[in-house]
């Protein structure tokens, strides 16, 4: 199925709208210590579609962006952050994602123990609607054990396993930005749309900022993250990501920190980074202060102005509990995301392909009965 299966320098990954698998990810990653590979593959579409005549002998060409991290002093995992970017239809999947996988073993370090993919691909159970309430509110996946049936349906090696947890956001709203403004605004809740206009109203201002912005940046985002009781990144990864540079690689991206603020006082902020055809809210943090300002408001409809205005025809709110369920650790930022209208987007999440058996079944039981490795 797969052809010219090569590695390559990551400057040379294609240009895609997914952040994680463009050439800037790339160089965030190195400068936070992690080792990136770019193998690039084609594939006839016959192998990839249900296609029949002239258009099965298409040839499509892609690669594959490969974080490496070290777990201890003598294995690795190999991470691919929301990719392959190529979606095969529901029945290739397994079995395209198979063979990538053992062409890829031969570019990895022997003693690399798995390939965790973080599919951006569309969950199966987001399209059947057996799986949606009478609310229309989406039910989830269904158990582990009949998720694994379905994705290795199709694969020689039934090899295939669900993690325990996603590392990227599984689930996003995508909002259309093909309309004016004023249809963006329409499409919106009322509540969002009056929060937008009271947050002009009573004065708030969001600007733009790059380095000179990183210390307001990480003071915000320290009282969000001990109000939320959440994990403190330190700030050399935010360093990392304002200060990566790949303009002159096929797929570079565009960072800009954006700071909303009342008279003076930075009130909330958030990373904004295009890529391709796409604006992505990254990170974002708020402080507890003048919260009937709306300033977290302000900033994101900024945010989509910006992409908006920078030619963007999609922006990606980037994480939102699976459903409205109060219980649920994201279920605010439900309430908050899907208030600005757009489309819900339930993605197939990480799934592990094991290089290495025994040391898997460990590295499997080191994050169930601990919090694991992190390879964000």
């Amino acid at each position: 199925m797969l052809t010219n299966i090569r590695s390559k320098g990551t400057e040379e990954l294609y240009a895609t709208p997914i952040l994680q698998q463009t050439a800037f990810w790339s160089a965030v990653k190195r400068t936070l210590g992690a080792e990136a590979i770019a193998i690039n593959f084609s594939s006839r579409r016959s192998g990839m579609y249900s296609v029949s005549g002239r258009d099965s002998d298409y040839v499509i060409k892609s690669d594959v962006l490969v974080i490496l991290q070290q777990i201890d002093r003598n294995h690795s995992v190999a991470y691919v952050p929301y990719g392959p970017e190529i979606e095969p239809d529901d029945e290739f999947q397994g079995l395209f994602l198979e063979e990538l996988s053992e062409c890829l073993r031969s570019f990895l370090p022997k003693e690399c123990i798995l390939i965790r993919y973080d599919l951006c691909w569309e969950s199966y159970w987001a399209k059947e609607k057996d799986y949606f309430d009478e609310n229309g509110m989406w039910k989830g996946e269904p158990e582990i054990h009949t998720q694994e049936l379905r994705f290795n349906f199709n694969t020689h090696n039934w090899n295939f396993k669900k993690a325990y947890s996603n590392i990227l956001p599984a689930n996003t709203i995508y909002l259309d930005l093909t309309h004016d403004a004023d249809t963006l605004l329409k499409l919106m809740k009322p509540k969002t749309r009056y929060n937008i206009g009271l947050s002009k109203r009573k004065g708030v201002n969001v600007r733009s900022m790059g380095m000179e912005g990183i210390d307001i940046w990480y003071d915000l985002y320290k009282e969000t993250a001990e109000r939320n009781n959440i994990l403190l990144n330190d700030i050399k990864y935010f360093n990392a990501v304002l200060t990566a540079r790949t303009d002159n690689t096929s797929s570079p991206a565009n960072v800009k920190l954006l700071v909303a603020e009342f008279k003076g006082k930075p009130l909330a902020a958030m990373f904004l980074v295009i890529s391709g055809n796409r604006g992505s809210y990254l990170y974002g943090a708020s402080s507890s202060q003048h919260r009937n300002l709306m300033a977290t408001y302000a900033l994101q409809w900024e945010a989509i102005m910006q992409s908006r205005n920078a030619g963007c025809t999609e922006y990606d709110m980037f994480g939102i509990s699976p459903s409205p369920e109060p219980c649920h650790p994201l279920y605010g930022l439900y309430r908050f995301k899907s208030g600005f209208g757009g489309e819900i987007f339930h993605s197939l999440g990480c799934w592990d392909y094991p290089l290495n058996s025994e040391m898997y079944t460990l590295f499997r039981a080191s994050e169930l009965n601990s919090q694991g490795y992190h390879l964000s």
